[in-house]
């Protein structure tokens, strides 16, 4: 019984650090955004709220919750109010199987650094993602708005679509640490990163994740030529906030991904496990928003294609390379 008790306090601190760290970093991940795209831009960003503009994450939050919450007559009610806290607690689930650091030993008790260890994690990661279409695409739908209604459908066809590059992409990292476990894959790569040994699985795989974010130049939900802002159009207040949470989360589990499967995880030289976790997926998520301010947006029909065409067969020789490789 004590030990059940000991191990749910032990979870439960592990669940209130994640999300402490993964909302604030979320915060400043906006502020960091900002000030970059500004910097690339030759503007000035936010610079009023605190020194160099710190303090405009909590203005933000402030504004968002302070905002009136409109809900359009037409809409269909119970829909439009869960919809965006499908994108945003899917978001956040997925860190659940991330591990940030290696098993330590506390009072002779050994506790994973990880919230859960799943022997099938990546397909858990998977789930929640396609879970997370159903937000954006019941989003554009309860809306009852014909402009959020086509962001919500371009939404969804975009993350259905870059879905099977994105697990395709991952095959090889599977074949070769043999296991589904995030933490196995972590382990496997003690001796060197599969960055090395798996370049294309990698280059398919960012594409297809900043795909899956539906971010610059892959942000087709939103369309200029309708001066909609695409799924979340008829939102206001903190129900926007949370579409807005959720894709600042998505970047960092997809920045944490790419950690895992193929830079190492948490290892790293001097620094502590979770510190390099953390070094890693800032670096992603800022190499992400470097492209955002370079890079012009596709056409839909480019988009497609290169998902189709060009990623989906790409990852299909790949897969069939490493595994000859393996064989021989």
């Amino acid at each position: 019984m004590l030990n059940w008790i000991a191990g749910c306090i032990v979870l439960l601190i592990k669940m209130g650090m994640v999300l402490g760290v993964l909302l604030f970093v979320a915060a400043y991940l906006v502020w960091a955004e900002r000030r970059l795209l500004a910097r690339l831009q030759v503007r000035l960003g936010p610079n009023r709220a605190g020194k160099f503009g710190l303090l405009q994450p909590i203005a933000d939050a402030v504004k968002m919750l302070c905002k009136e919450d409109i809900i359009p007559d037409a809409a269909d009610r119970m829909i439009f109010i869960l919809a965006p806290g499908v994108v945003a607690v899917t978001a956040l689930l997925m860190f659940a199987v991330v591990p940030f650091g290696p098993t330590m030993t506390l009072y002779g008790r050994e506790i994973p650094m990880v919230i859960s260890d799943m022997n099938v994690a990546l397909l858990y990661v998977f789930a929640l993602s396609s879970l997370g279409v159903y937000g954006v695409a019941l989003g554009g739908w309860a809306s009852n708005s014909k402009f959020a209604l086509l962001g919500g459908i371009r939404g969804a066809a975009q993350m259905i679509s870059y879905e099977l590059a994105l697990g395709l992409s991952l095959i090889p990292i599977v074949m070769l640490a043999g296991s589904f476990s995030l933490v196995e894959i972590v382990n496997a790569q003690a001796d060197y990163p599969y960055l090395l040994v798996q370049p294309i699985a990698f280059i398919i795989f960012v594409i297809s994740a900043m795909a899956e974010s539906k971010r610059i130049p892959f942000d087709l939900p939103e369309a200029e030529n309708e001066l909609g802002a695409g799924f979340h159009t008829e939102y206001s207040g903190m129900r926007f906030g949370l579409f807005f949470i959720g894709e600042y989360v998505h970047m960092q589990v997809l920045g944490a991904l790419v950690a895992v499967f193929f830079l190492g995880g948490w290892r790293g030289p001097f620094l502590h496990p979770a510190i390099w976790l953390l070094v890693k997926i800032i670096f992603v998520t800022l190499v992400m928003i470097w492209i955002r301010g370079t890079l012009p947006r596709l056409r839909y029909d480019q988009l497609m294609e290169l998902g189709w065409k060009v990623l989906i067969p790409a990852s299909l020789i790949n897969i069939l390379i490493t595994g000859a490789v393996i064989l021989v």
